[in-house]
């Protein structure tokens, strides 16, 4: 007997069953490639939906301890730059701005305010068939108020000695300035362009130094307003966040459609031979 006769005989090996397996590639992983993008997209909902829930309920708080900040402080005293920013405003006051100031004063409360604007708003937003928006709209102002309106009357903080204008009890936080917070934060979210980012931006900012120069509030209940009024859109923008981009984006399609179906009715028929 030879020693070639006495190694053991070793099975052929097998033939790869697919072309996948026989370069390497297993079907399992290739199944398991395949979902990880509805995976790492609904992770990106996820995190999406936690960073306004976040930020927005952040706000909020922020705002709740800098009022208690502010009662601490003898009952409510202002501080040194809520003096400062007072002085400078009543040394320009004049017959512009208190046009600026008393329109502002309309614009962002009352009747106007409270009601007419939110109203109108969800109206035009239902036109264009936005019903989601609408309702994110109008929960978003309701919800802002009453978080307000709970956090005055959690302080009752004495307002500016030289006020202009006739107002409620409660200085702390600026309802005026959350309100606009709201407004403009909502509106940035429906209509997601920078140039409305950058108005809602200006019109926040113009609301606060009117309510500083009328003498409504000190600046810190500004900012206070500020908190309040974006962390509630916010908060409800997580919530509010994916019937608002399911409808946005059918609203895009449907746009896309009716734009293609005029530029095809444009269209010069080819000439018959």
């Amino acid at each position: 007997m030879t020693g070639r006769d006495d190694a053991p005989t070793m099975p052929p090996p097998e033939a790869p069953d697919t072309a996948q397996e026989a370069n390497g590639h297993d079907t399992t992983a290739t199944v398991a490639d395949d979902l990880r993008p509805a995976q790492r997209e609904a992770k990106a909902r996820r995190l999406g939906r936690r960073v306004p829930l976040v930020s927005g309920t952040s706000g909020i708080v922020v705002a709740a301890l800098l009022g208690v900040v502010v009662m601490a402080r003898s009952g409510g005293l202002p501080f040194e730059f809520d003096e400062e920013w007072a002085e400078d405003l009543v040394e320009i006051r004049g017959p512009v701005g208190d046009v600026f100031g008393y329109f502002m004063n309309m614009l962002g409360g009352g009747v106007a305010g409270v009601f007419v604007v939110p109203v109108v708003t969800a109206v035009i937003l239902l036109v264009v068939r936005r019903p989601w928006a609408a309702l994110y709209f109008l929960v978003a102002s309701a919800a802002s108020a009453g978080v307000v309106q709970i956090l005055k009357r959690s302080f009752m903080r004495a307002r500016p000695p030289d006020i202009l204008v006739t107002s409620d009890t409660g200085s702390f936080p600026s309802g005026h300035v959350g309100n606009a917070a709201t407004i403009a934060l909502a509106l940035a979210v429906i209509i997601p362009y920078v140039w409305m980012w950058v108005l809602g931006a200006a019109y926040t900012v113009l609301m606060a130094i009117s309510r500083t120069y009328l003498g409504a509030h000190w600046l810190s209940d500004t900012i206070g307003g500020l908190l309040v009024g974006a962390g509630v859109a916010l908060v409800l923008w997580a919530v509010f966040a994916a019937p608002l981009e399911r409808e946005r984006l059918a609203r895009l399609a449907h746009i896309s459609a009716r734009n293609a179906e005029r530029a095809q009715a444009h269209v010069t028929p080819p000439a018959r031979a």
